[in-house]
């Protein structure tokens, strides 16, 4: 079966550096084919008969002990990567407003968790919010529309609280994953 492992916080801010090449060849190392990274934010894209858990179990030690610090590791399989970029939360009007809004910028992020999303508790997050942003919480992802950066979004400053560890990508880095898969 085809995967994608998401790795959070590596190569952002000058910390917690990766080479994508050391990366692969830990996966390599692990037995799994196909391997291959996309981009530095930790990314890699490959081939295993085990099960999504044992697959998190694996690579997170092997990780760890290679690399000499933790990071969460999301792994979704080929099929769920092609269900997230064809769902669509937002309506044509709103991602175009958002768009409008600042054209500089990627507007779609998907966060993802290797948990169900606690819909309360992202909702107890964003009490209070009154920006234009948008989210809309599916099982195991939060869709976010922001109307300037992600790194200026209340809502993402807001769901970055939430506590179990989730990672984040824009929709055009997932619609290139998905073409590797």
């Amino acid at each position: 079966m085809r995967y994608i492992a998401f790795f959070r916080g590596i190569n952002v801010g000058g910390k917690n550096i990766v080479k994508m090449a050391d990366l692969k060849q830990m996966f390599i190392e692990l037995g799994f084919g196909e391997v291959k990274t996309y981009i530095q934010s930790g990314n890699v894209v490959f081939s295993s008969v085990e099960d999504e858990k044992s697959l998190i179990s694996a690579v997170s030690e092997a990780f760890e002990k290679r690399f000499a610090f933790r990071s969460a590791i999301i792994i979704r399989s080929a099929e769920e990567i092609e269900q997230i970029i064809t769902f669509k939360p937002f309506d044509d009007a709103e991602i175009d407003y958002a768009r409008n809004q600042d054209a500089e910028v990627e507007h779609e992020y998907i966060y993802l968790s290797d948990e169900t999303i606690d819909k309360c508790r992202v909702m107890q997050l964003c009490e209070g919010f009154t920006g234009e942003d948008k989210i809309y919480i599916a099982e195991r992802e939060i869709y976010l529309l922001c109307c300037q950066s992600v790194r200026d979004s209340k809502l993402a400053i807001r769901l970055a609280k939430y506590s179990t560890p989730m990672t984040a990508r824009n929709l055009k880095t997932m619609k290139k994953i998905a073409e590797i898969l």
